[in-house]
């Protein structure tokens, strides 16, 4: 086999001595390393693909890190990994100890910022180009943004920010019309009309000229608006007028996967005297028929079948956590059409697909806009429905403002399922849910349900549909226990736990998934004479009281979460145990107060203490 191109590319800047016939080739070696690393380790598929070109130009015309690319989300920066150094550790992508799926600084200094939630890349290289001007160098600045990206709030106010500042930049504005899924909103509509209309910057300047010379009244159209750009685009094309409205230069609609167009109009708007958006158009996954014709698909995925493209998925003990909620949510709504469910550009991932399609009127996806998602729920509550917000739990850090002041401060009965609670696995710390936990019991008239298994579950959504006020659930990514589900849900006593072995030497209280581990931990902890009471907390807010009183009479009372130790529920049980008015040994186990890498699950739980055997360690070693 003879040798590829990217196998002797030392750094990014070798790509300067490339034809334009090499960097396609270059840009087909990429497009195939990825196909074949992520078949073994799964990946964000599509976005990378669709990227290729986008970064195979601009490291070609760039000196990176000197200049700056900032990734929004980072999950589609695959081949900027291969291009800087990464090529012989790609293998390792997603995997314990390897190379991160997302930007990371401390992996390389080319990359800028560790991304991973979406819309906030304007903001960091507006950041940098302004240091840059306050230094007086001369660097670049390249933000890559996705079109649903582009419709976050952050987003929205960057762009505003950067048209007033006007400090030389560029926005390459990838718009391939899909997020996690498909795009949504007024805005995508908007880059549909530009997309369409390629041909104004031509248009534009011819009809600028005749009406110049046609008189008065020729120049007087010619001055309408704040100026000639805004004037004339609107004569040609109206409704694509936002960016330039905001003081951003907008080039026409080019082909994203032309290396050639994007080299020549990357290096024209390069040296212009303020901000420039440059509007790519890219098909995600391209270059891989499966992902093309299945991006949702391959947004994210795990191993899969190169010739098939079909995903290689173990077969499943029991239904995942999202799987269950899907079908219990159903159930609901069929008995209480009040019910309306919200979602933020994840309705496959969240299972709420099934929703959508037998209840449209009563689906609700606002794009990458988490906050408005939540404030929207608080007046669907006010209306007299009944909300469901299901989002990922490291998404809904981006609503917690809205979770206070919109929907627990008037007390409105709402429903908020957080997914992925807990390690996530391969997508790493950007992705965690290890804080939900510490920022959801924070909001007064917050109520918090942490099911341990998937019948937990149901009864869980059951209840909080049932109670008035704000409710959190949140449970985590993947397969569930294997519990037998409910033929008919029940409400749970607010507040009220469940023993589910006794013992009393130590009291183990464990919160969501973690009981299956701490009863695995008691096991254990019996073949060393020590017998564990361990207790199902159910309720991470109100706690049980009694329980917590119970389980001080023990020699030890254990908490077990799978969230950050500082603000957690621990914590909330040590506040508990302090009104004793007695000395009560503890021991708060959970994350430990440093971010966490990705791998499997497993490995994860086992770094940090959460797996059986930690957890017995772990209170042996308390116990003396």
């Amino acid at each position: 086999m003879s040798q590829r191109i990217i196998d002797i590319l030392n750094s990014p800047q070798d790509l300067k001595q490339l034809s334009i016939e090499e960097l396609e080739i270059v840009a087909c070696e990429i497009r195939e390393e990825i196909v074949t690393v992520t078949s073994e380790t799964g990946g964000h598929v599509a976005s990378s693909l669709g990227a290729v070109e986008i970064i195979v130009a601009l490291h070609s015309l760039l000196d990176s890190p000197t200049d700056k690319i900032v990734f929004d989300v980072g999950h589609q920066a695959y081949a900027h990994k291969i291009l800087t150094g990464r090529l012989p550790q790609f293998n390792t992508l997603r995997t314990y100890g390897g190379v991160s799926g997302f930007t990371k600084p401390e992996e390389s200094p080319h990359d800028m910022h560790p991304s991973g939630h979406a819309s906030d890349s304007l903001s960091v290289a507006l950041g940098l180009a302004k240091a840059r001007d306050l230094r007086g160098s001369d660097e670049k600045v390249i933000a890559v943004i996705g079109d649903a990206a582009l419709a976050g709030g952050m987003a929205f106010e960057a762009l505003n920010h950067i048209g007033h500042e006007q400090t030389k930049m560029i926005i390459i504005l990838n718009d391939n019309e899909m997020s996690i899924s498909r795009n949504v909103g007024a805005l995508m509509k908007h880059f549909g009309y530009m997309r369409a209309s390629d041909q104004y910057r031509q248009t534009r300047d011819s009809l600028q000229e005749i009406l110049s010379n046609q008189g008065r009244m020729g120049q007087s159209l010619v001055s309408f608006g704040r100026n000639v750009r805004d004037s004339m685009k609107q004569l040609v094309i109206p409704r694509t007028m936002i960016f330039e409205q905001l003081g951003i230069l907008c080039t026409a609609p080019i082909d994203g996967h032309n290396i050639a167009a994007l080299q020549e109009t990357l290096t024209n708007v390069m040296n212009t005297d303020g901000p420039v958006l440059v509007h790519v158009v890219t098909k995600k996954g391209a270059g891989f028929e499966h992902a093309e014709n299945s991006p949702e698909v391959f947004h994210g995925v795990g191993p899969y079948d190169i010739e098939t493209g079909k995903v290689l998925k173990k077969k499943p003990k029991a239904p995942t956590y999202t799987q269950v909620f899907s079908d219990a949510l159903m159930a609901e709504a069929a008995k209480n059409e009040d019910i309306v469910a919200l979602t933020a550009a994840m309705k496959d991932g969240t299972g709420l697909s099934d929703f959508a399609e037998t209840y449209p009127e009563r689906f609700v996806d606002v794009g990458i806009t988490e906050g408005h998602a939540v404030g929207m729920a608080a007046g669907l509550a006010i209306g007299g429905k009944k909300p469901v917000v299901a989002v990922y739990s490291t998404f809904m850090q981006r609503a917690v403002d809205q979770l206070i002041i919109d929907n627990a401060l008037p007390d409105l009965s709402v429903v908020f399922c957080l997914d992925r609670a807990g390690f996530v696995g391969d997508d790493g710390p950007t992705h965690h849910g290890v804080f939900d936990l510490a920022y959801s019991r924070m909001i007064p008239n917050m109520k918090i349900l942490t099911p341990s298994n998937e019948a937990e579950l149901v009864h869980a959504l059951h209840t909080a549909l049932a109670l008035s006020g704000p409710v959190v659930i949140r449970y985590p990514r993947g397969e569930a226990e294997g519990a037998t589900l409910p033929k008919e849900p029940k409400v749970l006593e607010i507040g009220k736990s469940s023993v589910v072995r006794k013992g009393s030497d130590v009291a183990l209280l464990a919160f969501g998934r973690m009981l299956a581990p701490t009863l695995g931990a008691a096991e254990l902890l019996s073949k060393k004479g020590i017998e564990a009471r361990v207790v199902d907390m159910r309720w991470a807010k109100p706690l049980d009281k009694a329980a917590i009183k119970a389980a001080a009479s023990t020699k030890l009372v254990v908490t077990i979460e799978e969230g950050v130790i500082e603000g957690g529920v621990g914590q909330a049980v040590l506040e508990e145990l302090s009104r004793l008015q007695r000395a009560v040994p503890t021991l708060t186990l959970g994350i430990p107060d440093r971010f966490i890498g990705q791998g499997s699950m497993a490995v994860l739980l086992e770094e940090v203490g959460l797996d059986a055997k930690g957890i017995s360690a772990a209170v042996k070693k308390r116990l003396g």
